[in-house]
Formats: structure tokens, C-alpha cells, sequence
């Protein structure tokens, strides 16, 4: 479990908070989509989370752990972040040694490396690349291996920081494709920093940031269909729930299956 305690932010030098007064639960295997437009605060939160910022006030406790520099290798060992552009991620020569690269620094035998980068290189749908070199691969594919990379290492708690924002919508659906079965098939808690409506209605549960506040968080159904939360924040809609606006006679849905059915009535 992550614990948010009454935490607020001030960058050195500002004499505003950028943030304020927050105050979250987010439970082990939960699937977090974190939604607010530039400036909102949600970058700031997605480094305080991971230890990269330490809070002005309150404080994070993950696991029973409270974040201090007491116990920060340890904090750290329990989150991996993947970022925005793939191409700050990469340090290995070839897909193989990039993902191979966090496992060195455990310590690990060559063979039981060589299992896990097969395991992850493969879930991620990059095993036939891994001789690839990084400047060769697609942003998509480039980002499959962040995320390949950072699951060989066994995070409890990964954090997405807007992974999707520079893909093209392949890149993308491959990319949620593979955080849903993440979700499916393990028990590790996944945050998502996104712009992305869609990726948002794959998620348990939204929270949403406006002027360094959390103004909401629930279902995704219920904040979505909040018009008020959806202006203060200044977010967009999914693209189903606008394309089911524009029809006649239909009724405005988040749900693709249940558009298909009233077009075909």
C-alpha cells in the first residue's frame, strides 16, 4: 500500500506550493491512472512518489516504509519508473544489454540473467529484437524495452510518467495492450501520468489534478461523465465517448462494444 499523507511541495526558489495538501490511499495491485492538464501538479506528485523530490510537509510511506534518506535504497528497490522519452532510457549497446544492464548490478549468474531477459523480452513482444541497437528501433518499440527493462527488475510499483504521449496510435494500443496484461496477470501496482482519455478508462481508479490539488478521484465511469471535474481540470474526453456524441439517437458511451451494438440496431 502507498500512503499520502497530507504532503505539499514548494520548488527552491518559488514561493508558491505546486503542491497541496494531498491526501491519498492507492492499495497493492491497483491499476492508477493520474489525469490533469499542464501545470496541474501531477509531475511533481509522479517524483515525489518515487523518492526523486522530497515532500515540503507530510509524507509517502510505502509499505510501512516512510520516505527518508534512512531508507531510501530501499524505497527504490520497490518502484521502477519508466519515462516519457524512451531515449533517456537507454544505456546498453543493444536491446539485449539494455535490459540486462539493472540485472548486472544485482549480481545475478549469466544464465539466470538470461532467463529473465528472455521472460520480460518476450512479454513485452521484443525477444526477436534483441540484438537490435536502440537507434534502430521504433518509439514503440523503444518504450517496450523501458518497459522490459524495468520489469526484470522486479518493482513492486511502477510508475508510467506520460509513456505513451510521443507514440503513434499503434504505439500506443501496443503499449496498453501490454500495461492490461500487466494488470491481469501480476499483483504489482501501476501508476499512470497520462493525457491519454483512453488509456484512463483501462484503469481502477482515476485521480485527477487541477492548480496542485487533487480535485477528484473514483471510478473512471463516474469522473468522466463529471462534466464539472472535466472543465475545472481541463481534460478531454475519449474518443468513443466523443465520436457517440456526434450520433443521432444514440446515447453518449465510453464503451466501444456497446457503440457497436446501437450503430448496428
Amino acid at each position: 500500500m502507498i500512503e499520502i499523507k497530507k504532503i505539499s511541495y514548494k520548488y527552491p526558489g518559488s514561493s508558491k506550493l505546486a503542491l497541496e495538501n494531498i491526501d491519498l490511499k492507492i492499495e497493492e495491485g491497483q491499476y492508477i491512472a493520474i489525469l490533469g492538464h499542464n501545470g496541474s501538479g501531477k509531475s511533481t506528485f509522479s517524483k515525489l512518489l518515487s523518492a526523486i523530490y522530497k515532500p515540503t510537509l507530510g509524507k509517502i510511506i510505502i509499505d510501512g516504509l516512510e520516505i527518508n534518506s534512512e531508507n531510501l535504497l530501499e524505497i527504490r528497490k520497490k518502484i521502477g519508473i519508466v519515462f516519457q522519452n524512451p531515449d533517456n532510457q537507454f544505456i546498453g549497446s543493444t536491446v539485449e544489454d539494455d535490459i540486462a544492464f539493472g540485472l548486472e548490478n544485482k549480481m545475478l549468474k549469466p544464465e539466470e540473467m538470461k532467463t529473465i531477459i528472455y521472460k520480460y523480452a518476450q512479454e513485452v513482444g521484443m525477444l526477436d529484437q534483441l540484438d537490435r541497437e536502440p537507434q534502430n528501433l521504433s518509439g514503440g518499440q523503444k518504450q517496450r524495452v523501458a518497459i522490459a527493462s524495468t520489469l526484470a527488475l522486479d518493482p513492486k510499483i511502477i510508475i508510467f510518467d506520460e509513456i505513451t504521449s510521443m507514440l503513434d496510435p499503434k504505439g500506443r494500443n501496443d503499449i496498453y495492450k501490454i500495461i492490461h496484461n500487466l494488470h491481469k496477470k501480476t499483483n504489482k501496482t501501476l501508476i499512470s501520468i497520462t493525457h491519454d482519455m483512453d488509456e484512463a478508462l483501462l484503469a481502477d481508479k482515476l485521480i485527477v489534478f487541477a492548480g496542485g490539488h487533487v480535485i477528484a478521484q473514483g471510478k473512471p465511469i463516474e469522473i468522466l461523465n463529471n462534466k464539472e471535474i472535466i472543465e475545472i481540470a481541463k481534460i478531454d474526453s475519449p474518443f468513443i465517448y466523443k465520436l457517440s456524441s456526434l450520433l443521432n439517437d444514440i446515447e453518449p458511451t465510453y464503451n466501444r462494444e456497446e457503440l457497436i451494438k446501437e450503430i448496428c440496431k
